[in-house]
């Protein structure tokens, strides 16, 4: 039996090393060919004759001389000013993670720690505020913004971006908290500090994976965002998303393509870059949530 076992167990460890690189090979086939495609010219990388254009850059050597060009990129950044729309998102996502941690760190460090039975409700119906489509939520800002005459700004965007973003942070975070043993609390208290001394210096450093992880969360939401940025924010004001959206519209335009393939890349790299920095801190926290006590 353990010898049988013994051989099995090489078959085993191959089989699973092929299927994970099977896997990781296909889930960067999409980025890598986008990436790669970015530096052709659209006759090449949406070549309907032949899809080897796209290796060889048959028209793009006859157009730029070269075989990889920076076209898409300049007509992105430069001659469209997409550079403005990755400040516009910088701007974005960042206040909405600082407000929504900040509110969300309180709130689900409040809610885990109360006895009384209206914390249940307020998670309740934070759930089903965030179960709510966004669209329907933005629909309701509109008039109100119009009669203050504050739509198209980017504040308007964040304001609305935190409430749809707030429900997830504190479930996320009361979930995180609950695992923290009130002990404690109660033994900083016992020390001589106060509750939100306790709160500030004891309970955060203990949770901080998870305070990241929520933030990386929220995060995503506000940059990956695209009915509400694109809904509240005029021309000027487009984040990201919306921009590439605008570079297809409603009728081809020649170039217009690749500056759309050019500004994904651009969008992308950053998320891999910082998914890649904060991956250890992203797998303890969601661990750390999943285990209570």
């Amino acid at each position: 039996m353990t010898a049988r076992t013994s051989r099995k167990a090489p078959i085993l460890a191959i089989l699973s090393t092929a299927f994970i690189v099977l896997w990781l090979l296909l889930a960067a086939f999409p980025f890598l060919w986008t990436l790669w495609g970015s530096f052709k010219v659209q006759g090449d990388f949406f070549s309907r004759q032949d899809w080897m254009n796209a290796l060889s850059g048959t028209r793009t050597i006859a157009e730029t001389g070269s075989a990889f060009t920076g076209q898409g990129y300049y007509g992105a950044w430069v001659l469209n000013d997409f550079w403005r729309s990755a400040i516009n998102t910088g701007i974005v996502t960042f206040f909405v993670v600082v407000i929504s941690l900040t509110f969300g760190t309180l709130g689900g460090y409040a809610l885990s720690r109360s006895s009384f039975r209206y914390a249940f409700w307020i998670l309740i119906a934070a759930l089903i505020f965030r179960a709510m489509p966004h669209i329907t939520l933005v629909s309701g800002y509109l008039l109100p913004f119009f009669q203050l005459n504050i739509w198209g700004y980017l504040a308007t965007s964040i304001v609305v971006l935190v409430a749809i973003n707030q429900p997830f942070t504190l479930w996320m975070l009361h979930s995180f908290f609950k695992s923290i043993p009130k002990d404690l609390d109660e033994s900083a208290m016992v020390d001589g500090c106060s509750r939100f001394q306790a709160f500030r210096m004891v309970i955060i450093p203990v949770m901080w994976p998870g305070v990241i992880t929520t933030g990386l969360f929220s995060f995503l939401l506000a940059y990956n965002d695209f009915a509400v940025t694109a809904t509240l924010l005029t021309q000027e004001n487009q984040t990201m998303v919306p921009k590439i959206a605008s570079f297809l519209g409603t009728t081809q335009v020649q170039g217009n393509v690749m500056y759309a393939v050019s500004a994904v890349v651009s969008a992308t790299v950053p998320l891999f870059i910082l998914v890649l920095f904060f991956q250890r801190q992203i797998v303890s926290g969601l661990t750390a949530g999943a285990v209570k006590g």
